[in-house]
Protein backbone atom coordinates (compact mmCIF):
# COMPACT_ATOMS: atom_id res chain seq x y z
CA UNK A 1 0.00 0.00 0.00
CA UNK A 2 1.38 3.12 -0.95
CA UNK A 3 2.15 5.44 2.68
CA UNK A 4 0.56 8.18 1.09
CA UNK A 5 -3.00 7.02 1.00
CA UNK A 6 -3.67 7.81 4.44
CA UNK A 7 -3.39 11.06 3.25
CA UNK A 8 -5.78 10.87 0.56
CA UNK A 9 -8.25 9.52 2.45
CA UNK A 10 -8.24 12.25 5.51
CA UNK A 11 -11.33 14.13 4.20
CA UNK A 12 -12.71 15.05 7.85
CA UNK A 13 -10.73 18.55 7.82
CA UNK A 14 -11.45 20.20 4.56
CA UNK A 15 -14.98 19.20 4.82
CA UNK A 16 -14.88 20.83 7.94
CA UNK A 17 -13.09 23.92 6.07
CA UNK A 18 -15.93 24.03 3.43
CA UNK A 19 -18.32 23.73 5.73
CA UNK A 20 -17.01 26.78 7.65
CA UNK A 21 -16.87 25.04 10.64
CA UNK A 22 -13.00 24.54 11.04
CA UNK A 23 -11.76 26.05 13.64
CA UNK A 24 -7.37 25.72 13.11
CA UNK A 25 -4.79 27.64 11.79
CA UNK A 26 -6.80 30.78 11.87
CA UNK A 27 -4.11 33.06 10.31
CA UNK A 28 -4.55 36.87 12.37
CA UNK A 29 -4.01 39.98 10.47
CA UNK A 30 -3.43 41.62 13.51
CA UNK A 31 -2.70 41.10 17.35
CA UNK A 32 -3.00 43.44 20.14
CA UNK A 33 -3.11 41.19 22.81
CA UNK A 34 -6.57 40.88 24.37
CA UNK A 35 -8.02 41.25 20.70
CA UNK A 36 -7.12 40.30 17.11
CA UNK A 37 -8.20 41.12 13.38
CA UNK A 38 -9.36 38.30 11.21
CA UNK A 39 -10.43 39.49 7.52
CA UNK A 40 -11.24 42.91 9.33
CA UNK A 41 -13.37 41.08 12.03
CA UNK A 42 -12.28 42.07 15.29
CA UNK A 43 -12.23 39.74 18.39
CA UNK A 44 -12.06 39.36 21.94
CA UNK A 45 -9.27 36.90 22.61
CA UNK A 46 -9.59 34.56 25.41
CA UNK A 47 -7.83 31.43 24.01
CA UNK A 48 -4.17 32.22 23.72
CA UNK A 49 -1.77 31.49 26.85
CA UNK A 50 -0.87 34.98 27.45
CA UNK A 51 -1.79 35.20 30.93
CA UNK A 52 -0.05 38.16 31.99
CA UNK A 53 -1.00 40.24 28.71
CA UNK A 54 3.32 41.01 27.89
CA UNK A 55 3.34 39.69 24.43
CA UNK A 56 2.80 43.68 23.38
CA UNK A 57 4.18 45.35 26.52
CA UNK A 58 6.38 47.99 24.85
CA UNK A 59 8.99 46.76 27.25
CA UNK A 60 9.39 43.26 26.08
CA UNK A 61 9.51 44.61 22.46
CA UNK A 62 12.34 46.90 22.68
CA UNK A 63 13.94 44.22 24.38
CA UNK A 64 14.01 41.96 21.35
CA UNK A 65 14.58 44.81 19.04
CA UNK A 66 17.60 46.07 20.98
CA UNK A 67 18.97 41.84 21.18
CA UNK A 68 18.43 41.23 17.66
CA UNK A 69 19.49 44.29 16.47
CA UNK A 70 22.75 43.06 18.56
CA UNK A 71 23.13 39.52 17.68
CA UNK A 72 21.24 38.96 14.43
CA UNK A 73 18.03 36.92 13.56
CA UNK A 74 19.64 33.50 14.44
CA UNK A 75 22.29 31.47 16.35
CA UNK A 76 22.39 29.08 13.29
CA UNK A 77 23.44 26.24 15.46
CA UNK A 78 22.56 24.39 18.78
CA UNK A 79 23.60 25.16 22.17
CA UNK A 80 25.65 22.24 22.42
CA UNK A 81 28.01 23.41 19.33
CA UNK A 82 28.00 27.51 18.36
CA UNK A 83 24.56 28.78 19.21
CA UNK A 84 25.10 29.83 23.30
CA UNK A 85 24.94 33.55 23.98
CA UNK A 86 26.14 35.46 27.34
CA UNK A 87 22.06 35.72 27.12
CA UNK A 88 21.09 32.18 27.19
CA UNK A 89 23.40 32.05 30.59
CA UNK A 90 21.92 35.02 32.03
CA UNK A 91 18.58 33.99 31.38
CA UNK A 92 19.30 30.68 32.64
CA UNK A 93 20.51 31.77 36.12
CA UNK A 94 17.52 33.81 36.04
CA UNK A 95 14.93 31.21 36.18
CA UNK A 96 16.67 29.37 38.10
CA UNK A 97 16.65 31.67 40.86
CA UNK A 98 12.78 32.61 40.14
CA UNK A 99 11.67 29.11 40.31
CA UNK A 100 14.11 28.46 43.32
CA UNK A 101 16.40 25.38 42.19
CA UNK A 102 20.29 25.64 41.62
CA UNK A 103 21.18 25.60 38.30
CA UNK A 104 18.37 25.81 34.64
CA UNK A 105 18.79 24.98 31.10
CA UNK A 106 17.03 26.85 28.02
CA UNK A 107 15.98 24.47 25.18
CA UNK A 108 13.96 26.01 21.87
CA UNK A 109 11.00 25.40 23.16
CA UNK A 110 8.49 23.66 26.05
CA UNK A 111 7.64 21.00 24.17
CA UNK A 112 11.81 20.23 23.85
CA UNK A 113 12.03 20.90 27.75
CA UNK A 114 9.90 17.91 28.63
CA UNK A 115 11.30 15.90 25.48
CA UNK A 116 14.23 15.93 26.57
CA UNK A 117 14.39 15.81 30.09
CA UNK A 118 12.27 12.76 30.15
CA UNK A 119 14.02 10.98 27.34
CA UNK A 120 17.58 11.72 28.79
CA UNK A 121 16.73 10.25 32.39
CA UNK A 122 14.87 7.16 30.87
CA UNK A 123 17.07 3.94 30.92
CA UNK A 124 16.10 0.45 29.79
CA UNK A 125 15.36 -0.58 32.98
CA UNK A 126 13.44 2.07 34.03
CA UNK A 127 9.86 3.07 34.55
CA UNK A 128 8.13 6.45 33.92
CA UNK A 129 4.46 7.03 35.44
CA UNK A 130 2.85 9.95 33.72
CA UNK A 131 -0.89 11.46 35.16
CA UNK A 132 -3.43 10.28 31.94
CA UNK A 133 -4.25 14.40 31.16
CA UNK A 134 -0.24 14.89 30.80
CA UNK A 135 0.76 17.04 27.69
CA UNK A 136 1.98 15.08 24.86
CA UNK A 137 5.29 16.51 25.05
CA UNK A 138 5.65 14.07 27.85
CA UNK A 139 4.52 11.62 26.76
CA UNK A 140 6.34 11.44 23.54
CA UNK A 141 9.68 11.88 25.94
CA UNK A 142 8.66 8.36 27.39
CA UNK A 143 8.12 6.86 24.37
CA UNK A 144 11.75 8.16 23.11
CA UNK A 145 13.42 7.40 26.42
CA UNK A 146 13.96 3.19 26.67
CA UNK A 147 11.85 2.60 29.77
CA UNK A 148 8.62 1.20 30.43
CA UNK A 149 5.66 3.72 30.54
CA UNK A 150 2.13 3.55 32.71
CA UNK A 151 -0.48 6.25 33.48
CA UNK A 152 -2.32 6.82 36.62
CA UNK A 153 -5.76 8.25 36.55
CA UNK A 154 -6.23 12.17 36.21
CA UNK A 155 -4.90 13.88 39.70
CA UNK A 156 -5.59 10.55 41.32
CA UNK A 157 -2.78 10.35 44.14
CA UNK A 158 -3.63 7.51 45.66
CA UNK A 159 -3.62 5.36 42.30
CA UNK A 160 -0.04 6.48 41.64
CA UNK A 161 0.63 5.29 44.71
CA UNK A 162 -0.90 1.74 44.16
CA UNK A 163 1.35 1.40 41.10
CA UNK A 164 4.38 2.79 42.78
CA UNK A 165 3.70 -0.07 45.65
CA UNK A 166 3.48 -2.39 42.79
CA UNK A 167 7.49 -1.37 41.15
CA UNK A 168 10.49 -3.46 41.69
CA UNK A 169 12.29 -1.35 43.99
CA UNK A 170 15.24 -2.23 42.09
CA UNK A 171 14.07 0.07 39.22
CA UNK A 172 14.41 3.65 38.95
CA UNK A 173 11.35 5.46 38.37
CA UNK A 174 10.41 8.41 37.50
CA UNK A 175 7.19 10.31 37.81
CA UNK A 176 5.80 13.10 35.70
CA UNK A 177 3.08 15.55 36.03
CA UNK A 178 1.88 19.50 35.20
CA UNK A 179 0.77 21.55 38.16
CA UNK A 180 -2.00 23.50 35.21
CA UNK A 181 -3.53 21.40 33.09
CA UNK A 182 -4.03 23.22 29.94
CA UNK A 183 -7.37 21.73 29.11
CA UNK A 184 -9.53 21.64 32.64
CA UNK A 185 -7.47 24.84 34.61
CA UNK A 186 -7.80 22.42 37.51
CA UNK A 187 -4.02 22.27 39.50
CA UNK A 188 -2.29 19.14 40.61
CA UNK A 189 -2.77 17.86 44.28
CA UNK A 190 1.15 18.57 44.52
CA UNK A 191 1.30 17.67 48.10
CA UNK A 192 -0.16 14.38 47.75
CA UNK A 193 2.00 13.24 44.34
CA UNK A 194 4.99 14.30 46.57
CA UNK A 195 4.27 12.00 49.28
CA UNK A 196 3.63 8.81 47.37
CA UNK A 197 6.92 9.74 45.36
CA UNK A 198 8.93 9.85 48.90
CA UNK A 199 7.43 6.90 50.39
CA UNK A 200 8.76 5.06 46.76
CA UNK A 201 11.84 6.27 46.54
CA UNK A 202 10.45 7.83 43.38
CA UNK A 203 11.86 11.17 41.63
CA UNK A 204 9.24 13.57 39.98
CA UNK A 205 9.24 16.07 37.25
CA UNK A 206 6.93 18.93 37.89
CA UNK A 207 6.07 20.79 34.39
CA UNK A 208 5.05 24.27 35.14
CA UNK A 209 3.99 25.47 31.13
CA UNK A 210 0.61 26.73 32.33
CA UNK A 211 1.56 27.97 36.49
CA UNK A 212 4.58 30.41 36.02
CA UNK A 213 2.80 33.26 36.09
CA UNK A 214 -0.70 32.47 37.64
CA UNK A 215 0.26 30.24 40.73
CA UNK A 216 2.82 30.87 44.02
CA UNK A 217 2.67 34.96 43.60
CA UNK A 218 3.74 33.92 40.01
CA UNK A 219 6.76 31.57 40.61
CA UNK A 220 4.64 28.35 40.16
CA UNK A 221 2.86 24.84 41.53
CA UNK A 222 6.03 24.03 43.88
CA UNK A 223 5.76 27.82 44.78
CA UNK A 224 2.24 27.42 45.55
CA UNK A 225 2.70 24.90 47.82
CA UNK A 226 5.55 25.28 49.53
CA UNK A 227 6.89 21.95 47.91
CA UNK A 228 9.75 23.55 45.97
CA UNK A 229 12.97 21.67 47.92
CA UNK A 230 10.63 18.67 47.12
CA UNK A 231 10.31 18.06 43.49
CA UNK A 232 13.32 17.16 42.03
CA UNK A 233 13.06 19.13 38.35
CA UNK A 234 10.68 22.01 37.08
CA UNK A 235 9.62 22.21 33.19
CA UNK A 236 8.16 25.47 31.52
CA UNK A 237 7.76 27.59 28.85
CA UNK A 238 8.47 31.34 27.59
CA UNK A 239 5.32 30.53 25.46
CA UNK A 240 2.67 31.77 27.76
CA UNK A 241 3.21 34.21 30.30
CA UNK A 242 6.77 34.87 29.75
CA UNK A 243 5.87 36.25 26.11
CA UNK A 244 8.61 34.44 23.80
CA UNK A 245 9.36 30.93 22.48
CA UNK A 246 11.74 28.59 24.23
CA UNK A 247 11.51 26.22 27.27
CA UNK A 248 13.64 25.39 30.29
CA UNK A 249 14.46 22.49 32.79
CA UNK A 250 15.19 23.75 36.28
CA UNK A 251 17.10 21.65 39.23
CA UNK A 252 19.86 20.72 40.77
CA UNK A 253 23.52 21.70 38.76
CA UNK A 254 24.52 18.19 38.35
CA UNK A 255 21.62 16.82 36.96
CA UNK A 256 20.97 19.91 34.89
CA UNK A 257 24.66 19.08 33.66
CA UNK A 258 23.76 15.86 32.74
CA UNK A 259 20.10 15.81 30.61
CA UNK A 260 22.52 18.92 28.63
CA UNK A 261 24.99 15.91 27.65
CA UNK A 262 22.38 13.55 27.03
CA UNK A 263 19.02 15.32 25.74
CA UNK A 264 18.68 15.23 22.40
CA UNK A 265 16.33 17.94 21.68
CA UNK A 266 18.41 20.15 22.89
CA UNK A 267 21.85 18.85 21.00
CA UNK A 268 20.07 18.86 17.72
CA UNK A 269 18.31 21.74 17.74
CA UNK A 270 19.11 25.68 16.87
CA UNK A 271 18.87 27.61 19.86
CA UNK A 272 16.48 30.59 20.71
CA UNK A 273 17.33 33.42 18.94
CA UNK A 274 18.81 36.48 20.77
CA UNK A 275 15.84 38.39 20.65
CA UNK A 276 13.44 35.56 22.29
CA UNK A 277 15.94 35.23 25.11
CA UNK A 278 15.94 38.72 25.76
CA UNK A 279 12.16 39.08 25.47
CA UNK A 280 11.64 36.14 28.10
CA UNK A 281 13.62 37.49 30.00
CA UNK A 282 12.43 41.07 29.97
CA UNK A 283 9.14 39.43 30.81
CA UNK A 284 10.51 37.52 33.67
CA UNK A 285 11.97 40.99 35.45
CA UNK A 286 8.47 42.61 34.67
CA UNK A 287 6.86 39.82 36.52
CA UNK A 288 8.92 40.19 39.48
CA UNK A 289 8.40 44.19 39.91
CA UNK A 290 4.57 43.52 38.95
CA UNK A 291 2.94 40.84 40.75
CA UNK A 292 -0.36 42.93 40.71
CA UNK A 293 -0.23 41.22 37.45
CA UNK A 294 -0.82 37.53 38.72
CA UNK A 295 -3.54 38.52 41.30
CA UNK A 296 -5.21 40.43 38.48
CA UNK A 297 -5.11 37.59 36.07
CA UNK A 298 -6.56 35.14 38.91
CA UNK A 299 -9.21 38.13 40.01
CA UNK A 300 -10.34 37.53 36.56
CA UNK A 301 -10.64 34.05 36.55
CA UNK A 302 -12.29 33.83 39.66
CA UNK A 303 -14.85 36.68 38.06
CA UNK A 304 -15.17 34.02 34.91
CA UNK A 305 -15.61 31.14 36.59
CA UNK A 306 -18.73 32.96 38.82
CA UNK A 307 -20.38 34.03 35.54
CA UNK A 308 -20.09 31.32 33.45
CA UNK A 309 -21.40 29.46 36.16
CA UNK A 310 -24.26 31.27 36.78
CA UNK A 311 -25.59 31.07 33.39
CA UNK A 312 -25.65 27.29 33.53
CA UNK A 313 -22.13 26.45 31.98
CA UNK A 314 -20.48 23.19 33.40
CA UNK A 315 -16.92 24.64 34.36
CA UNK A 316 -15.81 21.83 35.74
CA UNK A 317 -12.73 21.84 38.29
CA UNK A 318 -10.77 24.81 37.01
CA UNK A 319 -9.48 27.17 39.54
CA UNK A 320 -6.88 28.69 37.62
CA UNK A 321 -7.44 31.58 34.84
CA UNK A 322 -8.03 28.72 32.04
CA UNK A 323 -11.59 27.96 32.14
CA UNK A 324 -13.40 25.18 30.00
CA UNK A 325 -16.98 25.29 28.83
CA UNK A 326 -17.73 21.55 29.51
CA UNK A 327 -20.19 20.58 26.55
CA UNK A 328 -19.63 17.04 25.44
CA UNK A 329 -19.99 16.64 21.86
CA UNK A 330 -18.00 17.45 19.08
CA UNK A 331 -21.10 19.03 16.78
CA UNK A 332 -22.60 21.37 19.66
CA UNK A 333 -18.89 22.60 20.44
CA UNK A 334 -18.20 23.67 16.68
CA UNK A 335 -21.84 25.30 16.76
CA UNK A 336 -20.84 27.17 20.29
CA UNK A 337 -17.43 28.00 18.51
CA UNK A 338 -19.10 29.41 15.22
CA UNK A 339 -21.08 31.29 17.23
CA UNK A 340 -18.95 33.09 19.50
CA UNK A 341 -16.47 33.91 16.35
CA UNK A 342 -18.88 35.43 14.89
CA UNK A 343 -20.39 37.80 17.59
CA UNK A 344 -16.56 38.61 18.10
CA UNK A 345 -14.96 35.90 20.86
CA UNK A 346 -12.18 34.10 19.77
CA UNK A 347 -12.23 30.71 21.97
CA UNK A 348 -10.98 27.49 21.35
CA UNK A 349 -12.74 23.76 20.70
CA UNK A 350 -11.17 20.46 22.04
CA UNK A 351 -13.01 17.80 20.38
CA UNK A 352 -12.19 14.06 19.72
CA UNK A 353 -9.72 12.30 19.57
CA UNK A 354 -7.99 14.97 21.59
CA UNK A 355 -10.39 14.36 24.42
CA UNK A 356 -12.87 11.54 24.93
CA UNK A 357 -16.26 12.81 22.56
CA UNK A 358 -18.45 12.92 25.77
CA UNK A 359 -15.52 15.27 27.26
CA UNK A 360 -15.62 18.23 23.95
CA UNK A 361 -15.28 21.28 25.25
CA UNK A 362 -14.60 25.02 24.84
CA UNK A 363 -11.36 26.13 26.88
CA UNK A 364 -11.38 29.45 27.64
CA UNK A 365 -8.23 31.91 28.86
CA UNK A 366 -7.77 34.98 30.33
CA UNK A 367 -5.08 37.55 30.71
CA UNK A 368 -4.24 40.44 33.22
CA UNK A 369 -4.97 42.86 30.72
CA UNK A 370 -8.37 41.77 29.67
CA UNK A 371 -10.50 45.30 30.54
CA UNK A 372 -13.92 44.64 32.55
CA UNK A 373 -15.66 46.10 29.36
CA UNK A 374 -14.32 43.59 27.65
CA UNK A 375 -15.02 40.73 30.27
CA UNK A 376 -18.68 41.59 30.14
CA UNK A 377 -19.05 41.69 26.48
CA UNK A 378 -17.66 37.96 26.37
CA UNK A 379 -20.12 37.05 29.33
CA UNK A 380 -23.41 38.65 27.62
CA UNK A 381 -22.02 36.83 23.81
CA UNK A 382 -21.83 33.90 25.47
CA UNK A 383 -25.06 34.60 27.41
CA UNK A 384 -26.63 35.15 23.97
CA UNK A 385 -25.00 32.46 22.13
CA UNK A 386 -25.73 29.39 24.37
CA UNK A 387 -29.58 30.84 24.53
CA UNK A 388 -29.45 30.61 20.62
CA UNK A 389 -28.00 26.89 20.50
CA UNK A 390 -30.18 25.81 23.52
CA UNK A 391 -27.23 24.98 25.71
CA UNK A 392 -28.29 26.95 28.65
Amino acid sequence: MDIFAKCYEFQRAREAIAGGYYPYFIPLSENEGTEVTFQGHRLIMIGSNNYLGLTTDPRVKAAAIEATNLYGTSCTGSRFLNGTLALHHELEQEVADFVGKEAAMVLSTGFQANLGAVSALLGRHDIVILDREDHASIVDGARLGLGQMCRFRHNDAGHLGKILGEIDPASGTLVVMEGVYSFSGDIAPLDAIVSQCQAHGARLILDDAHSIGVLGNGHGTAAQFGLTDQVDLITGTFSKSLASLGGFVAGDDQIIHYIKHFARSMIYSASIPAGNAAAALTALRILRAEPERVARVNEIGARMRQGFRAMGYDVGASATPIIPILLGDDLITLAMWRGLFDAGVFVNPVLSPAVLPQDSRLRTSFMATHTDEQLDRVLNIFQEVGHSLGVI
